[in-house]
């Protein structure tokens, strides 16, 4: 059966990009400080506390799930900047475009934004999750381009008993007629700290919980900006408090236009709007600036 690799925290982005490859999946040993680890989900344990669990299926009768995680604590900034992830992501789907403007081609690289924010804890007593695949939302055959990575970062340590979240490694580059198996699904099992990070085009989903214990995942996800977010940052995160990260932090919520011209505010980059209540113009953009 195969077996998900891992790395630890200080390899290279080369080296996690080609396990990614070739299984769609890697581990982050050690991605995150304790210290780090203890403020983030110091932060959020009473937003999971007061969050309800989730129906019956897919979502989960014994499970929590918390969102809107950059509303709720600022040590999300060490998640979403470091830099083997972010690295990773802007390797993978930051992908040149061509594109034609009368007899010139410009080639065009779109950014990367965050899609989706949410803590999952699974409680004693969760049934396995349904084998998917992520990137289904944006309506991706397979195989195809990478449109999606994320990390999940285990708030608690993973166990094969307490609802590891199960991965069939090497899935990314099936067809979309074959059908996922619980059998040839293996646990990411992890420490504390660490990350499993994939693609979307990988089938996974959250194991059992068949321990005593609550299994808590931190999940982030990276699309490129010219798709919409999962979950839409703009509304979530509270504009005042957008204002508190660092200007890299802003661009990854969205606050960036993606080159050659998506998203834009008054055609300026959508930051103004972080800046200045009127909006004024001070310089209209134009979309070969990005070159």
């Amino acid at each position: 059966m195969a077996t998900i690799a891992s790395v630890s925290n200080d390899t290279s982005v080369d080296a996690v990009c080609e396990i990614i490859d070739r299984d769609g999946a890697v581990i982050i040993e050690g991605m995150i400080t304790p210290g780090v680890m203890d403020q983030l989900v110091g932060d959020l344990e009473p937003w999971i506390k007061r969050s309800p669990f989730g129906e019956a299926g897919f979502s989960g009768n014994r499970t929590r799930r918390t969102s809107a995680l950059f509303a709720k604590s600022r040590h999300m900034t060490e998640f979403v900047l470091h830099p083997l992830f972010l690295g990773t992501a802007e390797r993978l789907l930051c992908v040149e475009f061509p594109m034609m403007a009368g007899e010139r081609q410009t080639m065009v690289r779109p950014t990367v934004q965050v899609s989706v924010t949410q803590a999952i804890d699974i409680s004693p007593g969760q049934a396995a999750q349904d084998l998917h695949r992520d990137d289904g939302m944006y309506h991706v055959r397979h195989p195809g381009p990478h449109v999606l990575l994320q990390t999940l970062l285990a708030g608690t340590d993973f166990t094969a008993s307490n609802g590891a979240t199960m991965v069939i490694p090497g899935s990314h580059k099936w067809d979309m007629d074959r059908r996922p198996q619980p059998h040839e699904a293996v646990p990411a099992e992890m420490k504390r700290g660490s990350g499993l990070m994939y693609v979307g085009s990988v089938y996974h989903g959250g194991g059992a919980n068949i321990s005593n214990e609550c299994r808590l995942a931190i999940a982030l996800s990276f699309t490129q900006g010219y798709h919409r977010q999962e979950e839409n940052q703009y509304l979530v995160v509270p504009r005042d408090m957008v204002k508190q990260y660092p200007k890299r932090v802003q661009q990854l919520l969205g606050y960036e236009m993606s080159p050659p011209f998506c998203g834009w505010v008054e055609m300026n980059e959508p930051s103004i709007v972080l800046e200045s209540d009127d909006f004024a113009i001070a310089k209209a953009f134009s979309p070969y600036e990005h070159e």
